[in-house]
Order: structure tokens, then C-alpha cells, then sequence
């Protein structure tokens, strides 16, 4: 299919998709409907064969069946791609959305750092001009008030001026692009540390949040409302996996309930617990660095009010690093707020991929087909398989790992999530894998069981499990990212090559066109201007030194040039002349011309040669 599927026929296909759903009021993104073209041509029930060339009607084909999932609300397959197409299209970790944030006020603060760095004032009003300028740089970087509001503006003007008064704006302006740069980052830290001490001085502070007390509330308001919605999510996974093996073991008591459905949507609801997890562990990493700023802000604070206390003049060498310690110390809870109200958001936003349960599951429906049935959670059923556990001895050729005999047991990278390896390709559900019982290791990688039964059948054939939790996959688009199982779909593989056990998994090479660039000559040049290469050239040198060695130089002074001066004279330079003593003449002579005649004989014996001389005369020439 790779090699079938151009780059171009792809995008129409897209792009087709993107259009017919336009038309019926759906605006996808372009990433949603590729996601969905690769889950409709990797489902085998759609007979996509992908040995052969897609002919038009294939094409067709394909973009309708995208184009009814995509418009099938109902659907909680849809709703589950999604919502991992938004988490990762919108989400980043703490270093991302940090640097990012670095990135978009540089890109703000740049025509106002562009016009102080670029300008060159030469008379008064233009050096306030630009002072000006800089107060609003630094007012803008430290985000602590805003450019229309007279207090902060005044405030900032009242601290640079006592670091950076007016009078060194001309050692400033001599300063090269770089280092003003520095300097304005350097001026707006210094500043913001001051107004923050005057703010605990109380002594002005305007427009500048109690940070530290807001987050203090904030963050655990929102990891109250992270856990209520995890906990609900969990109670809805544990109650659908509950009625899907009841399913499996009476299927007559549940034939209303539709059993494609109810294990989309279990899937949907593990999805959203996973994304879940991910952001409660972001909410409780900004707790405890909070919690961490907090100590780190007051002992920095008192520090710098013992060594200003009532002093009217002290070292700026002394108190300018403490100023700039707070000010970095304040921007970390600001970072902080940034992260909250980031993972608040994404958090509102997975809510609406959710809505699906209520529609087709109500609780009067959930409730009414639970009676009589065991629901048990997570916790509850790794208890039950706590007391079992796998017997090495049972297998010769695999290998298992166990937490008192295993370094770093909890570090070790689960596959599928850490649901049961063996009933997610058998009975087609996400149950939550013990590893007590015994992790296997195959292949360098890692798989858990939810009891040991299923340990024991899995490992008798682990390759045949793996391939049928892949087939699984394939058919449930959304278990690829629910399962980590990206690598294994990094290609479309064609089923006649995927059908083949020997061959096993084919991809194609990863290429790429690469290019470099080397300097010259990277090392000074090492020419030894010396060098000969003829041995002949070598002897005459070797020659010229024998003999010199032989030489002397002698000089002498005689009583007549003792203690004589150098004399020196000038004379006027001879000019050019010429002169003609003879002329250039000529003469031919003729040219001789002598025939003999007889030379080839005749009639005779004997041969008669006669000369015949035709030489002109010299006087006729």
C-alpha cells in the first residue's frame, strides 16, 4: 500500500474526505481525517487489499466509508480519535509549553527591542524618548502591571531610575546590539525584584498579584476536580468491563445491548482516564514546585530585607544579586499559573469527547443491566492475584521477572498500557495487568497478566498473542495510541507480507535526503615551501653548502681610505640619439635550370645523354 499510495493520491483522498464532510457541517481537522483514512484502510472488515494497485471505485470506496465514520455521532470509536488527536495536537509537557511561552513574548517584546537597540538619539528629547521605551520593555516583560496603568508605569520609572538613571543612557547607546539586549533583560530583572520588595515593604506594588496565595488555592481546586472526574471515569470503566465478561458468559441476558458498542466505549473511557492520569501528575508536580517557590521566596525575601533593613545607601554589588534572585523566583510563579490554567483547559476541553457516554449508556440503563452483576474495580482485582504467582521452573526458554529479585522493577517500561497482554487479542477487552504475578520478558520487552492463567497460556505462544493483539488494532483504531502500539503502524503493510510468519512485520528502509558541508582546509595549512622532491635538486643544494663551507670572506682598510667620507656626486643623464650610417638593398639572381636528355636510352645499344643548360642570362634579370 505504500508503494501504491502516492503522497499525492493521499492528500486528494484527504482532501475529498475534509470536503464531503464540510458539505454535511462537519469542519475536521486535516490530521482527524488522516487518522481516519489509515483506521479504515488498516481495518481488514473493509477488504482494502493491498497488494494490488487502488483502482478509482477503491478510492471511492474509501473516501465514503471515511466520510460515514466521520459523521457518525453515535460513534464512541469517533469520539475516542478525537479526543487523541486533540490531546496531541494541543498538548505539551512543562519544558515545552514553557520554552513556547519564552518564544511568543520575545515575539511580542521584539518591536520594542528593535526600537530601543536600533535607535541612536542625539539630543535631549530623544534619549527620554527612548528612555521611556525601556521603561515600557521592562513593564512589559516582568507582567506585572500593564503600559495604560499610571501607578505600575510610575513605580517601574521610580525603580529603573535608581539603577539606570537618564545620565548613562549615552554609555548605553555606545553599547553594540548584543549587549543591549543583555542589558534590557538584565535592567527589567533587577527592576521587577525591587517592586516585589517594595510590594512586601508595602510600599507600593500595584497591579502585581498575590501569586503565591492564588496558586496556594488553585492547585488543589484543580487536582479535586482531576480526581472527582478520574474517579467517575474509573467507576464507568470498571461498570462496562463488568457487563462485557458478563456478556462473554450469558450472551442471552444482555441481546438488547449492543456489544461492539459497549467495548468502544470502554475503550473511550480508558482513554480518557489515561489522559487524565497524565494531567493529574502534571497538577501534582506544580504542587510540590510550588510548594518548593513558596520556601524559596520567603527566605530569599528575608535575606534581602536584613541586609537593606533602614540603610539609605548600600553596594549595588551586594543587593543587586538578591533583587534578581526574587525576580527569578517570581517568575516561576508565573510559570506555575501558566501550567494550572493550561492542564485546567485541557482538562474542560477532554470533557466534551465524554459526552457520548451518557447518550447511548444513561444511568437507569447502567443501572438496571448491572443488577446481579459484580463490578469490581482496578484495585479490587489486582488484590484477588495477589497471592498467585507464575512458577519459573514451569518454563525452560522464558524468561520472568519478579520486584524482589528485579532492580528497578517499577521503571520497567509496560507494554499495552500495563492492561493484560492475553485478554486484550482474546477477549477483546482492557483489563488491568498484576505485576506481582510475573512479568514476561520477550524480546526486550515486558508484558503483565491479569491472573496466572493467563500468563501461563501466553507464554506458550507469545508471538501469536502479540499478532492477534495487533490484529485487534487494526480493527479498533483507537487501541493504537490507547496500547502504545504507534510502532507497529508506522507503515501500512500489505496483508500478503503481514500474512507470512517467517517474514514477520515488513517496513520499508527509513530514507531520507541528507546533505553537509565542510570547510576547506579545517587545519592550518603544514606546506613546507623547502620540500624537494628531486633527488638531483637535493645533491646540487648539498653541493652549494660543501663548497660554501670552503669560502671565506676577507675585508680590509688601507691607510688611505682611513677615516675618509663618502662622496657622492650628480650629473646630468645622457640623452637619446640616433643615427643611420647604411641602407637595406637586395638582388635576385636567375634561376638555375639544366635538363640532360638520353637518360631512358633509345633504338641504339649505347646511349647518347646530351645537357641542355636553359639558365637565363644575370643581365636579363
Amino acid at each position: 500500500m505504500a508503494g501504491e499510495l502516492t503522497q499525492n493520491v493521499i492528500k486528494r483522498i484527504i482532501r475529498q474526505v475534509g470536503l464531503a464532510c464540510a458539505a454535511q457541517g462537519q469542519s475536521l481537522s486535516e490530521t482527524l481525517v488522516a487518522f481516519m483514512v489509515k483506521a479504515v484502510v488498516l481495518d481488514p472488515r473493509n477488504d482494502f487489499n493491498m497488494d494490488r494497485i487502488l483502482t478509482e471505485n477503491d478510492m471511492q470506496d474509501l473516501i465514503q466509508l471515511c466520510v460515514t465514520r466521520l459523521l457518525d455521532t453515535t460513534n464512541p470509536s469517533l469520539s475516542t480519535i478525537k479526543m487523541q488527536v486533540y490531546f496531541d495536537m494541543n498538548y505539551a509537557n512543562r519544558d515545552e509549553l514553557l520554552s513556547e511561552q519564552e518564544r511568543v513574548l520575545e515575539g511580542k517584546l521584539a518591536p520594542v527591542v528593535r526600537a530601543i537597540t536600533e535607535s541612536s538619539p542625539r539630543v535631549q528629547g530623544e534619549m527620554e524618548n527612548v528612555y521611556q521605551k525601556i521603561v515600557t520593555y521592562v513593564l512589559l516583560r516582568s507582567g506585572l502591571g500593564s503600559p495604560t496603568d499610571i501607578e505600575p508605569v510610575r513605580e517601574v520609572t521610580a525603580a529603573l531610575q535608581s539603577v539606570f538613571p537618564q545620565t548613562e543612557m549615552i554609555t548605553f547607546i555606545s553599547l553594540s546590539k548584543k549587549d543591549k539586549e543583555q542589558q534590557l533583560k538584565d535592567l527589567a530583572t533587577l527592576v521587577t525584584g525591587i517592586r516585589l520588595f517594595n510590594k512586601q515593604c508595602q510600599r507600593g506594588g500595584s497591579g502585581i498579584d498575590d501569586l503565591p496565595g492564588i496558586l496556594n488555592e488553585a492547585i488543589p481546586s484543580a487536582t479535586r476536580t482531576l480526581d472527582e472526574r478520574l474517579n467517575s471515569c474509573q467507576l464507568l470503566a470498571h461498570r462496562y468491563t463488568a457487563l462485557l465478561e458478563s456478556m462473554q458468559e450469558n450472551p442471552q441476558r444482555f441481546s438488547q445491548l449492543s456489544f461492539l458498542k459497549l467495548k468502544e466505549a470502554l475503550f473511550n473511557v480508558r482513554q480518557y482516564e489515561a489522559f487524565l492520569c497524565i494531567l493529574q501528575s502534571n497538577a501534582i508536580t506544580s504542587a510540590q514546585e510550588v510548594e518548593s517557590l513558596d520556601v524559596q521566596f520567603e527566605a530569599a525575601m528575608m535575606v534581602l530585607k536584613n541586609t537593606v533593613q533602614d540603610k539609605t545607601s548600600i553596594e549595588s554589588k551586594e543587593v543587586f544579586p538578591l533583587f534578581m534572585e526574587v525576580s527569578k523566583l517570581w517568575t516561576g510563579f508565573q510559570d506555575e499559573m501558566l501550567l494550572l490554567s493550561f492542564l485546567t483547559n485541557m482538562a474542560d476541553s477532554l470533557q466534551q469527547f465524554l459526552e457520548i457516554q451518557s447518550q447511548l449508556f444513561s444511568e437507569e440503563m447502567l443501572t438496571s443491566l448491572l443488577e446481579g452483576v459484580t463490578v469490581k474495580s482496578d484495585v479490587e482485582r489486582i488484590k484477588e492475584t495477589m497471592g498467585t504467582r507464575v512458577n519459573v521452573s514451569d518454563f525452560k526458554n522464558q524468561e520472568w521477572l519478579f520486584p524482589e529479585t528485579t532492580d528497578n522493577f517499577d521503571q520497567l517500561l509496560i507494554q499495552y498500557h500495563g492492561f493484560c497482554a492475553h485478554s486484550i487479542g482474546v477477549k477483546g477487552i482492557t483489563l488491568p495487568g498484576n505485576p506481582a504475578i510475573g512479568i514476561l520478558k520477550h524480546k526486550e520487552k515486558y508484558y503483565v497478566f491479569s491472573s496466572k492463567e493467563a500468563a501461563y497460556i501466553f507464554a506458550q505462544d507469545p508471538d501469536k498473542f502479540i499478532q492477534m493483539n495487533i490484529e485487534k488494532a487494526k480493527k479498533y483504531a483507537e487501541l493504537i495510541q490507547l496500547l502504545e502500539l504507534r510502532h507497529q503502524f508506522e507503515y501500512l503493510v500489505p496483508h500478503g507480507q503481514a500474512r507470512k510468519a517467517s517474514r514477520g512485520s515488513l517496513k520499508p528502509p527509513p530514507k531520507r535526503d541528507s546533505g553537509t558541508q565542510t570547510d576547506t582546509h579545517i587545519l592550518p595549512p603544514t606546506i613546507v615551501r623547502s620540500y624537494e622532491w628531486n633527488e638531483w635538486e637535493l645533491r646540487r643544494k648539498a653541493i652549494k653548502l660543501a663548497n660554501l663551507r670552503r669560502k671565506l670572506t676577507h675585508a680590509m682598510q688601507t691607510d688611505l681610505s682611513h677615516m675618509r667620507r663618502e662622496n657622492c656626486t650628480q650629473v646630468y643623464l645622457p640623452k637619446d640619439a640616433g643615427t643611420q650610417t647604411k641602407r637595406d638593398n637586395s638582388s635576385n639572381v636567375p634561376k638555375p635550370q639544366i635538363f640532360l636528355q638520353g637518360l631512358r636510352g633509345g633504338s641504339s645499344p649505347t646511349t647518347h645523354m646530351v645537357t641542355v643548360d636553359l639558365t637565363r642570362p644575370l643581365d636579363e634579370t
